[in-house]
């Protein structure tokens, strides 16, 4: 499969089959997840692998949608602006760093057999509590992860794309 396939044929999954992910995959996973890129290689990052039964209905309560509960785990991406790079006027890129870190683990669950979606409208404060997080540690987006449940109409929502010379311009002033 090349890249390209790849890519498209990752989508958002909202509806998760009862099954754990087994171990060497949710590994693999993760460590796609570690090699990423991040700003002067600073790496601000941490992943919170959740697949504790009681630690997860608590995490789940931080973002009330009855689909997330399907997914095997949670990954709960955090970013650690202490060590996070920054611009020369201030901009910290924590965030972006995290970002790019999260969609490797996206692209990698793909490849796996595995789906996701990024989750970023939770109740952050909540999981500061629930997690028992330091205050310079800040929850910065969740990844649903688990065996996608049937057919959804997500796979042709993600691939509506706007048209390629709306969005790459060459040489443009």
């Amino acid at each position: 499969m090349t890249f390209l396939e790849l890519a498209k044929s990752r989508y958002s999954v909202r509806n998760y089959l009862p099954k754990p992910v087994e171990e060497e995959k949710l590994n693999y996973i993760l460590e796609c997840g570690r090699i990423a890129p991040s700003a002067a290689n600073y790496q601000p990052w941490q992943i919170n692998v959740v697949r504790d039964p009681d630690l997860k209905k608590k995490l789940e309560e931080t973002y009330a949608r009855e689909w997330l509960k399907q997914a095997a785990v949670i990954l709960v991406f955090l970013g650690n602006h202490q060590q996070g790079w920054k611009r020369s006027d201030g901009k910290d890129h924590t965030d972006i760093d995290i970002a790019i870190m999260a969609d490797h683990v996206t692209l990698a669950a793909a490849e796996q057999g595995l789906g996701t979606c990024w989750i970023c409208n939770f109740d952050a404060a909540m999981c500061i509590r629930v997690l028992n997080l330091p205050d310079h540690i800040e929850p910065i987006a969740y990844l649903s992860l688990g065996y996608p449940a049937g057919s959804t109409d997500q796979v042709s929502r993600h691939l509506k794309r706007k048209p390629f010379e709306e969005i790459i311009k060459f040489d443009h002033v």
